[in-house]
């Protein structure tokens, strides 16, 4: 499998001087598809794929070739996301919470032990650079060759340059692995995701065996989820206002007005339905595990392409949860009538006000969000691990509760088989044994001498809720 090695910066560490110029300009670089997807190249020949597919007469199509094409596009999904991927790693970034003093302990620890065993540049939050606890000037009188090794990054670095890194490892919980999809809003470098949260969808490693982990990604490769990701425009007055690239969801809500929200949701231009509600959450399939699930939307696994739409308290009954399709364009409107003004955020930042007029698209981002994969159980393993899925005591048998206070002397084998009730009444009748008959061909005195048969057993529990004439 070829290797696509992201351009490394010369020079010292310093985001104002870190250097690396990006090949092709400013204006062909955001041209370029995720550069996660160009390593899939001997693993999956998706050119080829596209190149058959954009043939095709659709005007013209037999149903057979369409049947094929549709397979096809599917196998080639199944293959990407089982894919293995050999990445060259030069540049690693770490993402942590630069506030907090344990997490900067644990920085750099790691950041240590990549530049002395790995011989990788290291860039940390340029906030760590006087930290008296990260202590860059002990890590640099370590070993002479740190000095060049360790860098600091900036969002406005990560934002421009995002092909300075190979790999991006975060330290904390969902909300570090949320920041990290702000970080970047165009291409994404793959995303391996230490768990040091309290609940954690997307972080699937342990940090105490990262030593293990790191050394299976540089030495065997990593297999991939390339989450989708939404673009969200928003329109102001007619005109573009801003736009944003979200990993979890984009939420329209009422803000801090007492009325419902009165809002119009378009798909491909078309009125799908009138929105009354508290506001209404457009999520991703990683998102369905967020604010989606919490207002009542359904799991969604992450490699199927959908649009989630979950209202927030709608005014209706009918108004349910649904799934569109990702290769609809949506958009939401705050129509002339509205009583009020409709807040939009993204993935919880970047909170706007959206007056009579204005609307937001949404669409399937060309730059979906690259996590490594630990296993190909990891969904199923993290919902079952956070919200406890489908878990519940099992059903046991009654006689569990007695079996300690058992006689050694009685034989367990003859108390399971013998009916312990008196039923004599119910089957002392000439009456009860002609209908008995009726339905067995079983000689009457094996009903009649307390036989464990089913047919006995149920009409004696008839016994116990009628009565006898």
């Amino acid at each position: 499998m070829s290797i696509l090695t992201a351009g490394n910066p010369v020079g010292s560490g310093s985001p104002s001087n870190s250097g690396g110029t990006r090949r092709g300009g400013l204006s062909e670089y955001f041209r370029k598809p995720c550069f996660v997807h160009s390593r899939f190249d001997e693993a999956v020949d998706v050119a080829k794929v596209l190149k058959e597919i954009s043939s095709d007469n659709f005007d013209h199509i037999s149903h057979s070739s369409l049947v094929q094409t549709a397979t096809g596009v599917r196998e080639l999904a199944k293959r990407i996301g089982q894919a293995t991927i050999n990445i060259n790693v030069r540049s690693v970034l770490i993402v942590t919470k630069a506030r907090d003093n344990s997490l900067i302990v644990l920085t750099r620890q790691l950041a240590q032990w990549l530049m002395f065993t790995r011989e990788v540049n290291v860039y940390v939050d340029a906030k760590l650079r006087l930290s008296k606890r990260f202590n860059a000037d002990g890590l640099l009188d370590q070993n002479p060759k740190f000095e060049s090794r360790l860098r600091y990054w900036t969002p406005e670095l990560t934002n421009m340059m995002p092909d300075l890194f190979d790999l991006v490892l975060t330290l904390g919980g969902d909300g570090t692995v949320l920041y990290t999809s702000w970080l970047f809003q165009r291409i994404v470098p793959p995303i391996l995701a230490f768990s040091l949260g309290s609940l954690g969808f997307l972080t699937n490693f342990d940090f105490q065996d990262y030593q293990t982990h790191l050394n299976k990604v540089f030495e065997d490769g990593i297999k991939v989820n390339l989450r989708m990701r939404f673009t969200c425009t928003v329109f102001k007055d007619g005109h573009q206002s801003e736009v944003h690239e979200v990993i979890n969801e984009i939420v329209i809500d009422r803000g801090p007005s007492p009325w419902i929200s009165l809002l119009e949701l378009y798909g491909d231009n078309n009125l799908l339905t009138m929105v009354q509600a508290d506001g209404l959450i457009l999520s991703t399939p990683t998102g369905s595990t967020a604010y989606s699930l919490s207002a009542g939307g359904s799991l969604v696994h992450p490699e199927i392409p959908a649009i989630s739409v979950t209202p927030i308290c709608p005014h209706t009954l009918s108004f349910r949860p649904m799934l569109l399709p990702d290769s609809m364009l949506l958009k939401v409107t705050v129509p002339r009538n509205a009583r009020n003004t409709a807040w939009a955020s993204f993935d919880g930042r970047h909170r706007t006000e959206l007056r009579s007029g204005d609307y937001v698209t949404v669409t399937a981002s060309q730059y979906p969000f690259p996590t490594v994969s630990a296993s190909t159980m990891d969904y199923f393993d993290s919902v079952s691990r956070t919200l406890k899925w489908n878990v519940r005591e099992q059903q046991k048998p009654f006689k569990d509760h007695v079996d300690g206070h058992k006689d050694e002397s009685s034989n367990s084998a003859q108390d399971d088989e013998e009916w312990d009730i008196d039923d004599s009444t119910f089957f002392s009748t000439s009456s009860s044994s002609t209908m008995l008959s009726s339905f067995s061909s079983a000689p009457q005195s094996a009903v009649m001498t307390g036989s464990s048969s089913p047919l006995h057993k149920d009409f004696s529990f008839l016994s116990l809720n009628g009565s006898s004439k």
